[in-house]
């Protein structure tokens, strides 16, 4: 089946579609374009919007035209590209944190939301030939490079106007380590996608950090719980991987990976599951089999879809197709999860190619 602009509509399953919906219908989506982090279900209202959050709704949204042919969903994406445009700060060349600065937003910037939203930015550019998309992919590109990288490692979190680095505690979020490689794809994205080569070196140092460091991350964590967050994290790791699949190291520490999150996701998991570590998991077990890595265990991957599917909602209200950040105890959060939804529908509708025929997703269209 195609549509008249010629983009086949088959690999769309129906959680994927459910999950657009959700994108398009229920408000997370703001109406300047910029996506918030969460909704409390319960009190039935966003949380502040997030540059990063917009940056993966972009990728998402141009994935799910991608495989629809529907162009609202890339009328939705060039409604939050355009967002992020406006959002870069030309006076001091950063991506801010939260959107808008001031009203309790902190003046900060990430490293990892840059890269994200530049690969989202480069994703929707792919998609339409704008040519303001790339130009902000690129500006955050440099920034990561310029304000971010150093001799050690790479600063997580900087402080705005000053681009003082700002203190790292205990969060991983707030910390240097190895989840950094998946927003240092977008380096590579600008240098096999916009011809950028002087950003390989940038992305190859983040790779050898990431090498040296991965075995001690989730350790950080002082309990369960945040073991459970620092396994999402460490997904990124693995995810960033795929770049180098001939590297002897990196096909190890991918088949090490996989095993150590699915025993830790299941080991975890009564007290305490995320819906994206299912969705990453699925995602990592079905590319590395695809690239000879490491041979999928459809067992586990199987439990994974079904755990993942479980977490999309139901009931026809503004909340049905998003899917919840995860449980505890069993019990479903009080948070609809933007990066749940896309991860999980990027999941699901691999699940449903590799069941029906054969995986067709490649791993470059990594949300």
């Amino acid at each position: 089946m195609s549509t008249a602009t010629g983009i086949q509509t088959a690999a769309c399953s129906p959680a994927c579609l459910r999950a657009g919906e959700w994108l398009l219908g229920s408000g997370i989506q703001e109406p300047q374009g910029g996506v918030a982090r969460y909704h409390w279900i319960a009190e039935r209202r966003n949380a502040r919007v997030s540059t990063e959050i917009t940056g993966y709704a972009v990728s998402a949204l141009v994935e799910l035209h991608e495989r629809s042919g529907e162009v609202r969903f890339l009328d939705a994406a060039r409604k939050s590209g355009d967002f992020l445009c406006r959002a870069w700060d030309a006076s001091c060349a950063a991506m801010p944190f939260e959107w808008p600065l001031g009203d309790g937003a902190e003046p900060l910037t990430f490293f990892f939301d840059n890269g994200i939203i530049a690969r989202g930015l480069l994703r929707l550019w792919r998609a339409t030939g704008t040519a303001r998309y790339l130009d902000i992919a690129r500006a955050c590109a440099e920034a990561m490079e310029r304000d971010f990288l150093n001799c050690r490692d790479i600063h997580p979190v900087l402080r705005l106007p000053s681009k003082e680095p700002a203190d790292r505690d205990g969060r991983w979020s707030r910390s240097s380590g190895c989840y950094q490689l998946k927003s240092a794809l977008a380096w590579l994205d600008l240098a096999d996608i916009a011809g950028d080569a002087r950003y390989r070196p940038a992305f190859d140092k983040a790779l050898e950090l990431a090498l040296a460091t991965h075995r001690s991350f989730v350790d950080a964590a002082p309990d369960d719980r945040a073991r459970m967050d620092r396994l999402h994290a460490y997904c990124y790791f693995l995810e960033g991987l795929f770049a180098r699949p001939e590297d002897a190291r990196v096909r190890e520490a991918l088949r090490e990976g996989i095993a150590f999150t699915g025993s830790e996701l299941r080991r975890i998991r009564p007290e305490f599951e995320r819906s994206d570590v299912n969705a990453q998991l699925l995602r990592i077990r079905l590319w590395a089999d695809a690239l000879g890595i490491e041979r999928i265990d459809e067992a586990a991957a199987e439990e994974e879809a079904m755990r993942l599917a479980s977490f999309q909602m139901e009931g026809g209200g503004p909340m049905s197709g998003g899917f919840n950040f995860g449980a505890l105890h069993g019990a479903p959060t009080n948070y609809a999860n933007p990066v749940s939804t896309v991860f999980g529908m990027q999941a699901l509708a691999m699940w449903d190619e590799y069941c029906n025929g054969g995986l067709r997703t490649a791993w470059h269209r990594l949300i």
